[in-house]
Parts: structure tokens; C-alpha cells; sequence
């Protein structure tokens, strides 16, 4: 049975088709047309979400899946003080991340849960072979970008280290490959530390504090601790304190400080700033 049509005096309050003169609900609606519209309305759902999927893709980063940004810094600081010959243990990553032991704890037992690190007997923590490369290269990537931002770019020293933070973690592959090419030969970043696999380790193996007065001190190296403070490499490389310099140390003092001498220029150093720097120690 077909549909009742409307009724003359109701007409007036039913929307008329333009074309037609007619009303929109007597108008016919051919079955094919219809099939038609929902194929090509399923049609472009589809391929808006396969489009949608595309790009999530895209923008999947490929080391997502890895540790966070947080698990990364704490890899770095254990990888610098292992390195170093420290012993690695939860008090000390506090007083490097300026955290509370808790923090650390916390940090540390997620670590271990993902397979990066391991702890023995005495609380001392250790990189796995995992955790150990991940570090490595993130050490090697970022002092390389050091060295390319002084020796090619033209930075200054106490802008280096934020930069290549925020430079290291997009750098792809190929970028990096160039980047090494055009900083050559280089064994260490500006502030030399070794660069992992250009170097055989850690110059120098007197620290400034533990000098004696008349001897030479040539600075070989500032500590990783001391490149995170701008505004302290600042005031080194305004002293000219910057590796291959070379120094004669006329006093020391345990609660003054150690005065080094350079030709007819002398500056005292804090032991607080002293601990940072490292270098060979001779005779005058």
C-alpha cells in the first residue's frame, strides 16, 4: 500500500521542492540513488580513517616504545659517573637531579623493571647491556652536537648544553652522520669530555682542589655536573679556564680556595668550583 498523501490544507506547512512545485515527501526516491549515496558516504568515512591512521603513524616516533625523557636523564648521570669510576648509588643521583631519595627510588625501580638497570646487595646500581648502550650513544650524540655548535655554528660556551638537549633527542640518523662529518677529528666536546668511541676515556687525573701550591695545573676537562650551570661556564670561559690552559698555582686553601696564575693575571677559585675542574698537575 502506498502513502497517504497530504492532505490539501496541511500542504502550506510541508516544504515545497523548488524544481517540482511539489512536496518533499511525495517526491520519488529512486532505491539506486540511495545505495549510491551510502556507498560513497561509507567510501569516504573509510578513507578518512585510514587517513587518520596514516598520519597517527606518521607522527609515532620510533624510540616511543623507549624509556621517557626522565629515564633518559637519570641513564645519562649513571653513565657519567660509572664512566667516571664513581660509585652509582641513589644518594648521589639526588644530589645530581636535585631530587629527593624518594623521587630516586622511584625512578630507580622503574628503571629496573624495564630491563636498564640492575642493583646489587649494597644499593649500588649498574647499567645492563641495554641501558648502557642507550646511554652511550645519547652521551655520544650530545657532546658531538657540542662541538658542531662551537666549532661550526659559532656558540657561545654557556649556550651550548641546553641547545644540544633540545637538539639531541630529533636528531635523525642521517643528520647525525653529517654532523660528525663536519666537526672531523674531534675526541671531546668543548669542555672536554671524551666523545664514546673517539676516545679512550677521561683526561687528566688531578683534580684542581687536590693541587699544591707551586705546581702547574693544565686543564684538561670540566665535569658534566658544571656544564648544566650557565651561568658558571659562563664565568670560566670569561676566566679563560678552558681546556689546554695551563696555570701556576701560588696558594691553596681549604676555605678560600686555590689561586691560579697566568702570566701577570691571578684568580682564586672556590673550592665549590675547583672540584669541577680536572687536568694534569707538574713542576714549575
Amino acid at each position: 500500500m502506498g502513502e497517504a498523501a497530504v492532505p490539501h490544507h496541511e500542504r502550506s506547512k510541508v516544504p515545497l521542492c523548488r524544481r517540482h512545485e511539489v512536496p518533499v515527501c511525495e517526491l520519488p526516491v529512486r532505491a539506486d540513488r540511495v545505495r549510491r549515496v551510502i556507498q560513497i558516504t561509507c567510501t569516504r568515512k573509510e578513507d578518512i580513517m585510514a587517513d587518520t591512521t596514516r598520519h597517527a603513524r606518521a607522527r609515532r616516533k620510533p624510540g616511543d616504545a623507549g624509556p621517557t625523557e626522565k629515564m633518559r636523564e637519570y641513564l645519562e648521570v649513571i653513565y657519567y659517573l660509572a664512566a667516571r669510576g664513581e660509585p652509582v648509588i641513589s644518594a648521589r643521583l639526588a644530589e645530581w637531579m636535585h631530587v629527593t631519595p624518594p623521587t630516586v627510588a622511584d625512578m630507580v625501580s622503574r628503571m629496573e623493571d624495564r630491563g636498564y638497570i640492575v642493583r646489587d646487595g649494597h644499593g649500588e646500581i649498574a647499567l645492563t647491556d641495554e641501558g648502557f648502550a642507550l646511554a652511550e650513544a645519547m652521551v655520544r650524540r650530545h657532546r658531538i652536537l657540542e662541538r658542531f655548535l662551537v666549532d661550526v655554528m659559532g656558540l657561545q660556551w654557556h649556550e651550548i648544553h641546553e641547545e644540544a638537549v633540545r637538539l639531541e633527542h630529533a636528531l635523525s640518523p642521517r643528520m647525525e652522520a653529517r654532523i660528525e662529518a663536519l666537526v672531523g677529528q674531534a675526541t671531546t666536546c668543548p669542555h672536554g669530555n671524551p666523545i664514546p668511541g673517539r676516545a679512550a676515556g677521561y683526561p687528566g687525573d688531578v683534580r684542581l682542589d687536590q693541587a699544591k701550591p707551586g705546581q702547574t695545573f693544565t686543564l684538561l676537562r670540566i665535569v658534566e655536573e658544571a656544564e648544566e650551570d650557565t651561568s658558571l661556564i659562563r664565568y670560566l670561559q670569561g676566566s679563560n679556564l678552558v681546556p689546554g690552559e695551563r696555570f701556576e698555582i701560588t696558594d691553596t686553601s681549604p676555605a678560600y680556595g686555590i689561586t691560579l696564575r697566568r702570566g701577570e693575571h691571578q684568580i682564586t677559585l672556590s673550592p665549590q668550583i675547583a672540584v669541577y675542574l680536572w687536568g694534569e698537575a707538574g713542576v714549575t
